[in-house]
């Protein structure tokens, strides 16, 4: 594909205070196709990624990128990207490097576990950073068609389907914990021994947990061969968690760093103290 010059800063560029309001069609977009898609697609994966949850790549991701990076170059063409996939419009992101902000995304966030195999939740992921933390953020859950975005002075709405945006803070509703698909089974097995339903599920599903109904808590261990621990796409939800209410947690208790690369191997999101200081007594149970 053709680069994309771009030297000067497009006047009619919008606002970065816009980003969630200017990407909620394009990240409904991409939930829209890659829900079309399930069930329809198969594995085609990356020869250069170490692992097979790393290397899973489907149409449907490729084509729900697109989408996102075709309303991004329309709103926002001078952002730096980094992009889980290399799509055909990422070139159009690589000439100059000069915009604000880096657009971080993943179009289906948990492609092999959680797509491609059903097992929980899987997420579409668009955020804004800016000075490398959360300037503004996009997590959408396409099978249960909730998509929870904030931006600065914002807080965090909720769009349920067609519904108007609502206002949404973290609750401790119900029983249900959602873990990612690298929480050990005795850990596992630990909470569901403390009376907690126990759901596997993608990362950016596990971040916004205690927002979801019926959901309490999430809990998630990075992978093993990730060097900063969880990803900075993993970071975006957080970020959502945080400004809704919730309580975030990494190792040890310690708060959850709101930078992008302080290195963190740990995440627990619960919406009160006192149910984090439960899942921490867990947690240190089964180190």
């Amino acid at each position: 594909m053709e680069r994309v010059k771009r030297s000067n800063r497009m006047p009619n560029e919008a606002s970065l205070d816009e980003f969630a309001l200017k990407m909620t069609p394009a990240v409904r977009k991409a939930a829209e196709i890659a829900l079309g898609l399930e069930g329809r697609v198969s594995n085609t994966p990356k020869g250069h990624e170490r692992t097979a949850v790393k290397q899973a790549l489907t149409e449907a991701d490729t084509l729900a990128q697109e989408a996102i990076l075709e309303a991004l170059l329309e709103h926002y063409p001078h952002v730096r990207l980094e992009a889980e996939e290399d799509t055909p419009l990422v070139e159009a992101f690589r000439c100059d490097g000069d915009g604000d902000g880096v657009v971080i995304i993943d179009p289906i966030d948990g492609t092999l576990q959680s797509y491609l195999e059903g097992l929980g939740p899987y997420a579409v992921i668009v955020g804004l950073s800016v000075e490398r933390r959360v300037h503004s953020a996009l997590v959408m859950l396409p099978r249960e068609g909730f998509l929870f975005r904030t931006a600065p002075s914002a807080g965090v709405e909720v769009i349920a389907g067609a519904a108007p945006p609502r206002p949404a803070r973290a609750a401790s509703d119900g029983r249900k914990i959602l873990v990612s698909h690298s929480v050990p089974q005795r850990t596992r097995a630990a909470l569901e021994s403390e009376g907690f339903e126990v759901a596997p599920a993608a990362g950016g599903a596990v971040a916004i947990a205690p927002l979801l109904p019926g959901v309490r808590a999430g809990i998630r261990y990075a992978a093993e061969e990730s060097g900063i621990g969880i990803s900075i796409r993993g970071r975006v939800g957080v970020a959502i968690a945080r400004e809704a209410g919730a309580f975030v947690r990494a190792e040890g208790g310690q708060p959850f760093p709101d930078d992008l690369d302080t290195p963190c191997r740990l995440l627990s999101v619960t919406a009160n103290e006192k149910d984090q200081e439960a899942l921490q007594r867990i947690l240190e149970g089964e180190a």
